[in-house]
């Protein structure tokens, strides 16, 4: 009688590895070649509304907080899809779908490569620093979105007139 064989399984998801990186601490790289186009991980954790995460991690510098929807919502992430860094040159970006958020491969991953995507980090205090590491060639300088850094010049320039104002009197 033959033997039964079955044919072997076709992964859904990379295998990933979560270790040091040469961008920014810990990071993930891909143990397998990831198409464009394919979902590799979700950024899970506890969903919060932002003023608890917000007073919840008040003095903490890391967080894993991933803002999402329009509710103002976070995600507490944890697992590895926490330790995906930042890039001015991603090869992912982020897709909410039904309330769910993933990283998804923008272009052909090798493997070995490390997963990154563009954080934009949004409302920030003016003396909240998100300095980049990444090392790309068209490097920001910034993890906050054009966006942000758009606000916060606004904002500093509102606070330096105000602050010529007072000092005129």
């Amino acid at each position: 009688m033959p033997s039964k064989r079955t044919a072997p399984r076709q992964r859904t998801a990379p295998r990933l590895l979560v270790r040091s990186s040469d961008i920014h601490a810990t990071g993930v790289v891909t143990l397998d070649p990831v198409r464009r186009g394919q979902k590799i991980i979700e950024y899970n954790g506890p969903r919060l509304p932002k003023e608890v995460a917000d007073e919840r991690y008040a003095d903490r510098i890391v967080t894993y907080l991933f803002g999402f929807g329009d509710r103002g919502e976070v995600i507490d992430g944890f697992a590895a899809s926490m330790f995906v860094n930042h890039s001015c040159d991603p090869n992912c970006e982020t897709d909410e779908i039904n309330g769910r958020v993933f990283i998804r491969a923008i272009k052909d991953i090798a493997a070995g490569d490390e997963l990154v995507y563009e954080y934009n980090l949004y409302d920030s205090e003016l003396e909240d620093i998100a300095d980049c590491y990444c090392g790309a060639p068209q490097c920001r300088g910034t993890m906050y979105s054009d966006d942000e850094i758009k606000r916060r010049n606004r904002a500093t320039t509102r606070k330096a007139a105000s602050a010529a104002k007072k000092s005129s009197r």
